[in-house]
């Protein structure tokens, strides 16, 4: 599978332009079925019923490019199952997802689906040796991809509580993955990146304030499985090893501190880290006065000046990579003094 510039540019637009037109029948079909989020005044911040399926365009939309350019390229025996490690579990997740979204699934039952995929992404890619910077101890490289798959798939989930907020900053992140995969010629994590990016900000097209549309918890899982996937993939090719370990939670810095903020906030106040609210980074810029689509667009910006922060770190290891992850690890420290500060409730 050898892919030139402008063909990961034509997966990127062709993933764009397939979610955006995708994503119109799905809110028709959201909202024949009834698929609506209503407002309410503990949780949500809309004014009106959204219907919430879109996760599911983004999830068609990715399976599709990525399988068609698979089946295209002159390797498919090679890059098909690499590209099925990643893509079913993240159709698994997705179609928990969807059943939660329509029928309400106890968070035990998701959390425990959550660790089952965890736990067979896990052996697969120590067992197909595609991890891109292991520990050269299996049970340890085991645990950890476990526990990563499972944070994040849960963070990119607690992330979408704002109109676009979670999309964007998708985007952002798997532009950054796609950036560093590109350029170390991990083709098929940066083309899978690149397509994930696409059918995201054609998404978003219907997300972004007012929103037309929501992910629901079919997108978001779905997301989550493929950005800690890619994320564990990738291989920077910085030594030593742990500069390249820093970039995967520095491209995404923002859910983490928002899944950090919510949940220890939830603890102080004695109730359960599973329990929705208004605790979020993006509630509590609201609350210092933005409007939810200026919260919605400082959320992509910090998620931004993290990426080109990851991205500074690939390109500078040796000369500044050490600075740079301690000045990032500051800021996110700052980040979260400064949000914890803000009240978690109305």
């Amino acid at each position: 599978m050898s892919l030139s510039l402008a063909q990961f540019i034509i997966l990127g637009v062709a993933a764009f332009a397939m979610s955006g037109l995708m994503t119109a029948p799905v809110r028709i079909l959201a909202i024949r079925i009834g698929a609506m989020d209503a407002p309410n005044l503990e949780r949500k911040t809309q004014t009106a019923p959204v219907p919430y399926l879109g996760g599911v365009s983004i999830a068609l939309t990715v399976s599709i490019i990525t399988y068609a350019a698979v089946i295209a390229s002159n390797s498919t025996t090679t890059t098909f199952p690499l590209a099925s490690y990643v893509l079913i579990p993240a159709l698994f997740m997705a179609l928990m997802g969807l059943v939660d979204d329509l029928k309400g699934l106890p968070p035990l039952p998701r959390l425990a689906m959550q660790t089952l995929a965890g736990v067979a992404v896990s052996l697969v890619l120590v067992s197909t040796d595609t991890m891109g910077v292991a520990f050269n101890n299996p049970v340890l490289d085991i645990g950890i991809s476990i526990l990563w798959i499972v944070g994040i798939c849960n963070s990119i989930n607690f992330f979408d509580n704002i109109d676009g907020g979670a999309a964007g900053t998708v985007v952002v992140a798997t532009l950054g993955i796609a950036f560093i995969a590109y350029s170390r010629e991990q083709e098929l994590v940066a083309a899978l990146a690149i397509v994930t990016g696409g059918a995201t900000l054609g998404f978003l097209l219907w997300n972004k304030a007012p929103a037309k549309i929501y992910m629901g918890d079919a997108g978001a899982l779905f997301l989550g499985v493929l950005l800690s996937v890619l994320t564990i993939r990738l291989n920077p090719g910085i030594t030593p090893n742990w500069k390249s370990l820093a970039i995967p939670p520095i491209l995404l810095a923002v859910p983490i501190l928002d899944t950090c903020i919510a949940v220890f906030s939830r603890i102080k106040r004695g109730i359960s880290p599973f329990q929705g609210g208004k605790d979020h980074l993006s509630h509590r810029l609201v609350r210092k006065g933005l409007q939810r689509k200026s919260a919605a667009v400082s959320l992509w910006g910090l998620g931004a000046i993290f990426g080109c922060l990851a991205i500074a770190i690939y390109t500078w290891p040796q000369t500044a990579g050490t600075q740079l992850i301690i000045g990032t690890l500051i800021l996110w420290i700052v980040l979260f003094i400064w949000f914890w500060s803000i009240p978690s409730e109305d």
